[in-house]
């Protein structure tokens, strides 16, 4: 399946100016920016994961359950754009716009990644954007999408914290396993970065492929 640049980049100026419009998630761009300028750096895995979930997933399922509101995502599939053309374009907004926030957070707290850790972070992104369609595919409003997400935000981005309680809940060892502990185990130094960036990946590669194949299941059912 070809991908066209000129479509992806239509969808992306049609996401950005519709986004630019709306305050009330627009706002969310400066949570994580408060968060950084509240806690120490000592939390700065803390603030990132929080981002990914407050912001990319939130900011994405929003977008996606917008278009779904208005019938607008469904007129889409009716131009000569692929799936792939408007999955990628709905999502690079959300991508650019987490990448800027990353970047303003890792200043204001003083956190510099090194080349492992970069790589972990662009994965967390293209992660919680896949994760954050899937919400926004399942909701029908955008009302609905800011309950959708909260799952998402509760495991994916606080999971990690299960892990202090796995003494007394050996089950909760399991949470180690999840992107925003390994993202922590990096930090840390805890776990080397190939096997955290393995691990990250393929929570990243089952995501985008259950985004993609809900995307088009949607688009039969209706």
């Amino acid at each position: 399946m070809n991908l066209s640049i000129r479509r992806i980049q239509a969808i992306f100026m049609k996401d950005y100016k519709e986004f630019t419009r709306n305050y009330a998630i627009s706002i969310m761009l400066l949570a994580p920016i408060i968060f950084a300028a509240m806690f120490e750096k000592e939390f700065i895995i803390v603030v990132l994961n929080l981002t990914f979930g407050m912001l990319t997933a939130f900011v994405q399922a929003t977008l996606i359950a917008e278009e779904k509101e208005r019938n607008t995502l469904r007129s889409l599939t009716l131009t000569p754009a692929s799936p792939l053309d408007i999955l990628i374009g709905k999502s690079s907004l959300v991508f650019v716009m987490t990448a800027f926030i990353i970047a303003v957070v890792a200043f204001v707290m003083d956190f510099v990644p090194d080349a492992p850790m970069t790589i972990a972070l662009i994965l967390m992104t293209i992660l919680f954007i896949a994760l954050g369609t899937i919400c926004g595919l399942y909701a029908k409003s955008v009302m609905e999408a800011t309950l959708t997400v909260l799952p998402v935000l509760f495991i994916f981005s606080l999971g990690s914290m299960l892990s202090s309680f796995a003494d007394r809940f050996p089950f909760l060892k399991v949470a180690d396993y999840l992107p925003s502990a390994q993202l922590l185990l990096l930090d840390l130094g805890e776990k080397g970065a190939p096997a955290v960036i393995m691990n990250i990946s393929i929570w990243t590669i089952i995501a985008c492929i259950a985004a993609y194949l809900l995307y088009v299941k949607r688009l039969k059912d209706e």
